[in-house]
This record gives C-alpha cells, sequence and structure tokens, in this order.
C-alpha cells in the first residue's frame, strides 16, 4: 500500500486469515477480547488453567469463529512453553498475542503474604514475558513493515491511578506490566512486531464481580462516562489493536476506563 491508498472500512478492521492466542480467554475481558478477534475474521486459540472453562468457553465461542481451547497454567514457565509449542504446532505463525491471564490479591498491610506477591507477579508479568520469548519466532514470522505482528499486553487503571482497594502486587505488577510493554515495543518494532498494552477499567467479570456487587453504581458515577465497561468496550480496542487500522502504534497504553484514571479524582 502506497501512502496514496486509503484502506476500506471494511479492510481497516478485518482479521480474516488471521492467526491469535488469547490467554485467560475463557471469562471475561479474555473472553470479550476473543469474540471480537472471531467476529473480526481471525482464527483464535484461548487458553484458561481449567479444563472444563476451557470445554464450555469453546462451545461458547464456536458460534462465532474457528476457536480452539487449550488448558495451561501459565503460571509456570514450563506450561508456557507447552502452550507456544501447541500453538506452533499447529501454525508456524502467530499474528496477534494477547497476554490477558492474570490474578489478583487483596488484603491488608499488615497481613499481606509472600504468597500474595508469587502467584500475582508470576502470571501478571512473568507470564507474558515468557510467551513472548517463547512465541517470537512465530509473531517474526508473521509481522511485515506493513502488518506487523501484534502483542496486546492486558494492564489495568490500578497502574495509572492509586484505587483505594488494597491491592499491592496487582498494581504493582500491572505498572511493571505497562513498562515492559514499552521496553518490548522499542525491541521489537524492528523485527515487524508491535507491543502495545489496554488498561481497563472496571467490566464485570468473575474477578471484579465482589467490588461491584459492593460499590458498582459509586464507580460508574465516578466516570465522566457515568458507567462501567462492556464487553463492545473491550472487543472494540482489541481488534484496533490488531488490525489494520492500528498497525502504526506501538508502546503506546490505552485506558479503556469511561476516563477514570486520566480525568476523574478521588475514585475507588
Amino acid at each position: 500500500m502506497t501512502d496514496n491508498q486509503f484502506s476500506t472500512h471494511a479492510e481497516l478492521f478485518d482479521l480474516s486469515g488471521k492467526c491469535a492466542l488469547v490467554t485467560g480467554g475463557t471469562r471475561g475481558i479474555g473472553m470479550m477480547i476473543a469474540r471480537g478477534l472471531l467476529q473480526a475474521g481471525a482464527r483464535v486459540d484461548i487458553s484458561s488453567r481449567k479444563a472444563d472453562a476451557c470445554t464450555e468457553a469453546q462451545q461458547f465461542l464456536s458460534s462465532f469463529g474457528d476457536v480452539r481451547a487449550i488448558p495451561a497454567d501459565l503460571s509456570r514457565r514450563d506450561e508456557c512453553q507447552r502452550l507456544a509449542a501447541l500453538v506452533e504446532a499447529d501454525s508456524d505463525r502467530l499474528d496477534i498475542l494477547v497476554n490477558n491471564a492474570g490474578a489478583m490479591w487483596r488484603e491488608p498491610l499488615g497481613t499481606f503474604p509472600d504468597e500474595g506477591w508469587d502467584a500475582v507477579i508470576d502470571l501478571n508479568l512473568k507470564s507474558p514475558f515468557w510467551l513472548v520469548q517463547a512465541l517470537l519466532p512465530a509473531l517474526r514470522r508473521a509481522g511485515t513493515a506493513d502488518d506487523p505482528a501484534r502483542v496486546i499486553n492486558i494492564g489495568s487503571i490500578a497502574a495509572i491511578h492509586v484505587a483505594q482497594a488494597p491491592t499491592y502486587s496487582y498494581a504493582s505488577s500491572k505498572a511493571a506490566l505497562h513498562q515492559l510493554t514499552r521496553v518490548l515495543a522499542r525491541e521489537l518494532g524492528p523485527q515487524h512486531v508491535t507491543v502495545n498494552a489496554v488498561a481497563p477499567g472496571v467490566f464485570p467479570s468473575q474477578m471484579t464481580a465482589s467490588t461491584l456487587d459492593a460499590i458498582g453504581g459509586t464507580i460508574a458515577a465516578a466516570a465522566p462516562l457515568r458507567r462501567l465497561g462492556r464487553a463492545d468496550d473491550m472487543a472494540g480496542i482489541a481488534v484496533f489493536l490488531a488490525s489494520r487500522a492500528g498497525s502504526y502504534l506501538t508502546g503506546a497504553v490505552i485506558p479503556v476506563d469511561g476516563g477514570i484514571a486520566t480525568t476523574a479524582t478521588g475514585t475507588p
């Protein structure tokens, strides 16, 4: 494509023929993203630690496109490598890697345990790094100067502003993931791989269920857009970053939170 050529609207967001992996894709934000990529035409692998969750999610998502679910415990490096090998065995290239699998630990400062750091850091920070390491050859094979391969890391607005909840390791791990995104973007850009992060606000999920039950109305009221996140909001940003429309963006951290982290103060 030359500088004087324009893609059609459909071409800008079309992912037909693309291969994607979405970790933690069996529920919540991961499933929202997987659905969006499938509807845009991509073939999508999803992963989760629980085999029964994989089976259930694959059955649900299959109505949207070609999907395969692979059980894997991504808090372990060997499991990240095993997942990468299974993905590469099916296709020698990977166009889109979405590092979404994550964990949260909520406990007061005085009793916050070592386990609350180890479990969260392993899954939220080490796992994305391990998967990029293992899948980099497949990403390189997929990427070109005009159409790079994409890595999309799912961070959090908890890494941009300070929430009231005592989630010390979660906020810290997501802030580190945002910086890892920038570091990898600089290194992998010349190799035709973009690396960006999405920083979601509060979306309905199993992880946020208790928070929404307690203060969901307060959170929505604090957002300039006066609502919580919806499935289409997350699907839309993922398709944008994975498609032609987002091919000149790398090293960015994009808040998808109704404006809470960047404009509001004193929010939960």
